[in-house]
């Protein structure tokens, strides 16, 4: 059967309120158009729903037995319409961000915190990896963004935005200290041990390109797969590390950490965030990245 969706309502209006005139009041129609949806339900279901009486209708032995089963309808309606209402007031849903351990702790983590104390009854879920990883499951539909060091291989079916400029640079401690006010040639950095990023990581690529933009082949002594251990090995005098300087200004300042200038520089990249360009973002996503760009945009 063919049967507008409208009349099921209708039915169920009467019957709750075991009256024409209440339910065309919460229905916000006439009282004729009640009788009729009714009625045309009536014809189209085959059997009588309703007795009339003075003081209103009472459903037929038929009437009791398709209300229960267009209650429990109209209840998971009335449930999912309610549900859709917390995710569009961001009273209830899910956040799943792809990014690096590092940028978790060195740029995302203010973020999620006043994301969560806007909208604490929102699930937040961090996917760590590594970029092509990354992009895959948001192919797949696992995560809704990722944050990452550019450059990186980013799909065509991607939309990228810059979120904020960074500027990679040398580091070591103390023990380097002869090269604190010098400027030296990159290349000479193979004079010295070096600890980078293993080949692979958005961070050694970009270092890669760089150099054999200039003819330069860096040769390290130690490679690590953990941003944060090329920062605690040059911390202990293992060697020299590339590092992002923003992220270490406070190490700099109290000379933790001295910055081995170079040139030329390392130059400026970004951090940037990516999604699929044709994919409609989650209530509680558009709302983050909304939150993202009036933070590092403005």
């Amino acid at each position: 059967m063919n049967i507008n969706t409208e009349f099921y309502k209708t039915f169920y209006c009467v019957a709750k309120n075991g009256s024409i005139t209440k339910a065309a009041n919460e229905l916000m129609i006439t009282q004729p158009g009640v009788s009729k949806a009714i009625k045309s339900l009536e014809d189209q279901i085959g059997c009588s729903l309703f007795i009339r009486t003075k003081s209103g209708v009472i459903l037929t032995d038929e009437g009791k037995i398709f209300y229960e089963q267009i209650k429990q309808a109209m209840e998971h309606i009335e449930n999912a319409e309610k549900k859709i209402k917390e995710i569009i007031n961001l009273d209830y849903g899910f956040l799943s961000i792809g990014v690096s351990n590092t940028l978790v702790k060195k740029f995302l983590l203010p973020y999620i915190e006043e994301f969560h104390n806007l909208y604490p009854k929102i699930k937040i879920k961090i996917n760590t990896g590594i970029t092509p990883d990354l992009v895959n499951k948001v192919k797949n539909g696992l995560i809704d963004f990722i944050i990452y060091n550019a450059p990186a291989a980013i799909p065509s079916d991607f939309t990228q935005l810059k979120l904020k400029d960074v500027h990679d640079c040398f580091v070591a401690n103390s023990s380097f200290s002869e090269l604190k006010d010098k400027v030296i040639p990159l290349e000479e950095l193979n004079n010295y041990p070096l600890v980078l990023m293993s080949k692979g990581s958005n961070t050694r690529c970009y270092l890669d390109d760089l150099c054999a933009k200039i003819g330069v082949n860096l040769i390290p002594e130690i490679e690590l797969t953990s941003y944060s251990l090329v920062t605690e090995f040059a911390k202990i005098g293992m060697g020299i590390g590339e590092v992002t300087r923003e992220y270490f200004d406070e190490e700099l300042e109290n000379y933790d950490l001295i910055e081995i200038k170079t040139k030329p520089d390392l130059g400026t990249r970004s951090i940037d965030i990516a999604y699929l360009t044709d994919k409609r973002f989650s209530r509680s996503a558009e709302k983050f990245v909304e939150l993202l760009k009036k933070n590092t945009l403005d």
